[in-house]
């Protein structure tokens, strides 16, 4: 089956209902047929559910779908983004070990490796995603993961996957990746040789700025490596919200496919203003990595960063311009979304930290929306053209 296909048509039996949609399972916990049967599924004897904080079939149904379209094995759902990147390094990491983190992820990110790996005594470095070359030799005996975004939120570098994937295999380090600014639609980080891929399904997999969740696809070797922390320390995604995101998988392709035209236009209207220092936007030929992003997206995302001329400043009155887009802390939704990173999303990295992310002060990231694309350029120039 094509992509489209698998995000409609996998969903879990039909129950003695016949219902044609997927139905919610919104109950906490399953009956027993008897002793025996109880006993043999706390045991982990026998397949089945016990309690929504281990599982649920509207939950495993969107796993299960997660993992089709990603092309891994298994996958797990959690209550956010965030949620997933920490249940990852909590699951898998030890102290002791050491973990490269690329410089350019998001700020939460960030904050998760300085004030909390470090005080378990887990150490880390960061890696420029501009100096690739420099990777390897930031290696250690005890690295177990390499954690990276592509493209990065929020200056859209492209790292090479099959690249790193050359790089770290041989060392038998965990390649985790962040693919929340492409989708499975878009890039498939597996198929580059990624062993872990991450969502924050409350932007594009949602779609509509309606739910919280987070979703990792994995071997199930390593999923079952995760699943102590997920029934003992309870990130799990509630069955309302794991019906939501994957109802809206089923949409994905239909949605993404005009997100990245719209933001495609935008990046084109934007590369010829005056005052635009520069503009980013991975399918765009000017991009330094553009031949990179042609061969591991189909094609460039629903995001895209520019650079004014004014820093600070200059940034902030932007945003003060704006008359209908929306403000918002969110990206991938059907509304486009315009944040000044520096003052919001990353305002708690220091200057230094911001510099090695690629966030310049004058910076504003776009996530582009499902809008008529002539209305958002209107929009988007006289922001940029109206003085205060």
């Amino acid at each position: 089956m094509h992509f489209e296909t698998k995000a409609i048509r996998i969903q879990t039996e039909r129950t003695t209902q016949k219902e044609h949609s997927t139905p919610i399972f919104t109950t906490s916990s399953f009956v027993f047929d008897d002793a025996e049967d109880m006993r043999a599924s706390f045991n982990e004897e026998k397949a089945g559910n016990i309690y929504s904080r281990f599982s649920n079939p509207t939950v495993s149904e969107l796993e299960n779908k997660i993992a089709a379209l990603e092309g891994g094995e298994s996958g797990m759902a959690v209550a956010s983004g965030m949620a997933a990147i920490f249940t990852c390094f909590a699951s898998l990491l030890e102290a002791g070990d050491h973990i490269l983190v690329s410089s350019a992820v998001f700020g939460s990110t960030l904050k998760i490796t300085e004030d909390y790996l470090q005080k378990w005594n887990i150490g880390f470095d960061y890696v420029r995603p501009d100096e690739l070359d420099q990777w390897y030799n930031m290696i250690r005996p005890n690295t177990k993961m390499l954690y990276l975004e592509t493209p990065t939120n929020p200056g859209l570098d492209i790292i090479d996957l099959e690249e790193v994937s050359n790089m770290f295999k041989s060392r038998d380090i965990l390649i985790v990746v962040d693919n929340c600014f492409a989708t499975p639609y878009l890039q498939r980080p597996m198929e580059w040789g990624a062993d872990i891929v991450i969502h924050s399904a409350t932007k594009y997999i949602d779609g509509q700025g309606r739910v919280l969740g987070g979703l990792i696809v994995s071997s199930q070797s390593i999923k079952d490596k995760m699943m102590g922390f997920l029934r003992n320390a309870g990130p799990s995604l509630s069955p309302f919200n794991a019906w939501i995101l994957s109802k809206s998988l089923e949409t994905l392709a239909v949605r993404v496919d005009r997100h990245c035209f719209n933001a495609l236009e935008l990046a084109h209207t934007l590369e010829n203003h005056p005052e635009v220092l520069s503009v980013k936007y991975p399918f765009l030929p000017s991009h330094p990595s553009f031949a990179i992003a042609k061969k591991q997206m189909s094609q460039g995302g629903g995001m895209l960063s520019f650079t004014l001329n004014g820093g600070l400043e200059r940034g902030q009155r932007f945003l003060d311009n704006i008359r209908w887009l929306s403000l918002t802390a969110n990206l991938g939704d059907t509304r486009t979304i315009v944040t000044h990173p520096a003052s919001t999303t990353h305002s708690k990295l220091t200057p230094n930290q911001r510099m090695e992310a690629g966030i310049t002060d004058g910076m504003v990231r776009i996530s582009v929306g499902l809008e008529n694309i002539e209305d958002i350029k209107e929009e988007v120039l006289q922001a940029l053209d109206r003085k205060m």
